[in-house]
């Protein structure tokens, strides 16, 4: 037999494999354009105000996330209750968004660490005054707690931990609770409960176990709201972000350069990015393309190899802080 015929009985299964080859990678790029939401990013804003209604509630609003997704709410177009401890902070926010971008704004004074106790049944009556008769479209429950010094549980502040519980789960129940009846009454709202990746993406998130945990109540009590909500015409999504330039990660990772730029990005940048996802119906995202993209990497990448990874680098960080908390005598509780 020649060798042209040869090549001839082979050519079917050439193009065979030449096909199904072709078919696996477009079954790859479209599952990557589908995680990483490439064509979401380049949408510009919706309009919030028409779509959910004129104000939206903030907590959290003094710093990192929370401020910026404030004045980017503010820029849509929205007035801003925003619900925070610090009194003078609020006040210094407030008259920033309202010279910006000519926005009413409300202060709400409300310690989230003391929800459940008598002064957080007070704190939760001003909130609910303060939405009171408000056409309240939009909701961020962004405020959070998380131990900036990697400790093994055994090592950890028992109050500590009890003040993160009463932030990262019982405020963000409460104050979801308190907003839904008007959004119900009115047929449209959007509820963005801000998570984090480290319940998402990672299989583990060792010397942080609380944190994580918080994390991923809310991202579960999102999924289940998302169901319940959606047929009232309500948007609940938990918004898991990577690492943020905020104080919360102050000391974690090492910045400079267009990866770290890519990965790591800004408060504001993630602000623009996160309002766009706002009514885009999927319960759990990552609205930054920088961490998509690392989402989308870290399904190809064995649990246990990750796990490793994350204790390696959490003992890292556990190294500094304690040398840190050494050197200032004392351990704080990183607040959003």
């Amino acid at each position: 037999m020649g060798a042209e015929a040869l090549l001839r009985q082979q050519e079917p299964w050439f193009v065979s494999l030449v096909i199904l080859g072709a078919l696996y990678v477009a079954a790859f790029a479209c599952r990557l354009l589908h995680i990483s939401g490439i064509a979401l990013c380049l949408r510009g804003h919706k309009d919030l105000r028409r779509r959910y209604g004129a104000w939206a509630v903030v907590t959290g609003p003094t710093s990192g996330i929370g401020r910026s997704m404030s004045l980017e709410l503010a820029r849509c177009g929205l007035n801003l209750i925003i619900v925070g401890r610090d009194t003078a902070k609020l006040q210094d926010i407030a008259v920033t968004v309202s010279k910006t971008h000519g926005v009413l704004t409300k202060t709400v004074q409300f310690d989230f660490s003391l929800v459940s106790t008598p002064q957080g049944e007070k704190a939760m009556g001003r909130l609910r005054q303060a939405v009171d008769g408000l056409e309240v479209g939009v909701l961020v429950n962004n405020a959070g707690v998380a131990t900036p010094d990697a400790t093994y549980l055994h090592e950890a502040d028992a109050e500590a931990w009890v003040r993160m519980l009463r932030v990262n789960l019982l405020a963000v129940t409460e104050v979801t609770a308190a907003v839904l009846p008007g959004m119900v009454e009115r047929g449209r709202g959007a509820v963005v409960n801000i998570g984090s990746g480290a319940a998402e993406a990672l299989p583990s998130y060792p010397l942080y176990s609380v944190y994580a945990a918080t994390k991923r109540y809310v991202a579960q009590l999102s999924r289940s709201l998302y169901v319940e909500y959606r047929v009232k015409g309500i948007d609940v999504q938990c918004q898991a972000p990577l690492y943020v330039d905020t104080k919360m990660v102050t000391n974690m990772v090492t910045r400079g350069g267009l990866l770290s730029w890519l990965i790591f990005p800004t408060s504001d940048a993630y602000a623009g990015a996160a309002a766009r996802w706002i009514g885009h119906r999927r319960p759990v995202c990552m609205p930054n393309l920088g961490h998509r993209l690392q989402w989308c990497l870290s399904h190809f990448v064995p649990d246990r190899v990750l796990a490793a990874h994350r204790l390696r680098e959490n003992l890292r960080q556990r190294d500094v802080f304690q040398q840190l908390r050494s050197s200032s005598g004392q351990s704080t509780v990183g607040r959003r």
